[in-house]
């Protein structure tokens, strides 16, 4: 793909708990319209890489910047006003509210105002709920309960939840976690459709092989703390070092 200029830039990332470096002088670039898998094996340090952008955590060195501007070590609710969506590997919803009453109280939350169920303001919002709903695939379930949606269609109202904010970065942590293959594939193209309409920049990581080698534009790999490949998807799924420490050293063919 012919990516634009980068949304998120991360340089020189370093963090340290005690005397180990989760995150050592980790650097690289998201761009516009571009879906980049973060991937690597236990330990390797991608959840603190990951936190840190969100700003759930403040590195000790290095700079995080959105549209060329530092947000590093800013709130994770400031970052997000500026434009930044996050989805969680345990997807976070209200199970007593319908899946539209969900995408309106995020809604609500990027307005920075509040949503009250029994009052007429309930009303508000509803129709931008209903289309974002219709993107991804929920229009059908508007009105269900979320505690009564199965678990492939709670993270789909997650990523209707996160799109709320019109966010230029979306940050998704296991987007198809224990989700069965088909519905892997549907969810990661979904988000991959949406990257481009959209012309989000898009940073997850994943231990889905099929999905990161089936789907990602680009793919970056820690371990250890350090970043060791950041290429496209063959360049990296026939890297000598990343089938060594993470592929099992053989080189790993997306599947159909």
């Amino acid at each position: 793909m012919n990516a634009g200029a980068p949304v998120l830039e991360v340089r020189d990332l370093t963090k340290s708990y005690g005397g180990v470096r989760a995150v050592d002088g980790v650097s690289f670039d998201v761009a516009a319209g571009e879906l980049l898998a973060l991937i690597g094996p236990n330990g390797a340090g991608k959840s603190t890489c990951f936190n840190i952008v969100n700003g759930q955590l403040r590195p000790d060195a290095g700079a995080v910047r959105l549209g060329g501007r530092v947000i590093t070590g800013l709130p994770p609710r400031r970052i997000a006003a500026l434009g930044v969506g996050r989805t969680f590997q345990v997807a976070a919803v209200f199970g007593s509210m319908t899946a539209a009453q969900n995408v309106q109280t995020a809604l609500a939350a990027a307005r920075g105002g509040t949503f009250d169920l029994w009052r007429p303001a309930r009303r508000l919002g509803r129709e931008q709920a209903l289309d974002l709903l219709a993107q991804t695939g929920m229009a059908a379930q508007a009105d269900r309960p979320a505690s009564t949606l199965a678990y492939g269609d709670v993270k789909r109202l997650e990523l209707a939840m996160a799109l709320a904010g019109e966010p230029r970065l979306l940050l998704m942590d296991e987007p198809t976690a224990g989700m069965a293959g088909t519905e892997r594939r549907e969810m990661i193209a979904l988000v991959q459709a949406l990257t481009r309409a959209r012309g989000l920049a898009v940073l997850f990581t994943e231990h889905s092989m099929d999905v990161v080698f089936g789907h990602a534009d680009r793919v970056i790999v820690l371990a250890r703390g350090r970043l060791i490949a950041n290429g496209g998807v063959d360049e990296v799924r026939r890297d000598p070092l990343v089938r060594e420490v993470y592929l099992g050293g053989a080189p790993t063919e997306a599947r159909p």
